[in-house]
């Protein structure tokens, strides 16, 4: 599954030039990955509910073009790795109308236990988290 969520650029996202600052970038990927999580069929809140947090390991992050303030942009998301203990989301921002992405990246997580904060096994604790997960892999491209 590849999922897309609209964002447009804000004036205090921008540097003194209207570009939109390096920070924001990580920023856009998260508001994706929640987007991503409730298309799953729960939101994020709900997977904390049940125990079960994803901490971030690492961040990838490749400038390819600039965004500009008001530039509607489309950050696409997808998993590129899922394992009982971690997943990795890819992302692409694209500029609305535009073919190539201005950015790309990726995000590490693991899967812990909400009260222990300590490495889980997603598939023997939650398995119906890890099933959910499981069914939107797919070969889409970003």
């Amino acid at each position: 599954m590849v999922s897309e969520s609209r964002i447009t650029v804000r004036y205090a996202e921008t540097d003194q030039m209207g570009i939109a600052h390096h920070s924001v970038y990580p920023v856009w990927y998260e508001v994706a990955r929640t987007d991503f999580i409730r298309r799953l069929g729960m939101t994020y809140s709900e997977m904390e509910r049940r125990g079960v947090m994803l901490p971030l390991s690492a961040l990838s992050c490749r400038y390819r073009g600039v965004a500009k303030y008001e530039d509607e942009l489309c950050v696409r998301v997808k998993i590129s790795l899922f394992s009982v203990s971690r997943i990795e989301f890819s992302y692409a921002i694209y500029r609305a109308g535009e073919q190539s992405p201005i950015n790309t990246g990726t995000t590490l997580h693991g899967w812990v236990d909400r009260e222990t904060f300590r490495p889980l096994n997603l598939k023997k604790k939650h398995p119906e988290i890890y099933d959910l997960v499981q069914s939107s892999l797919g070969d889409e491209a970003l």
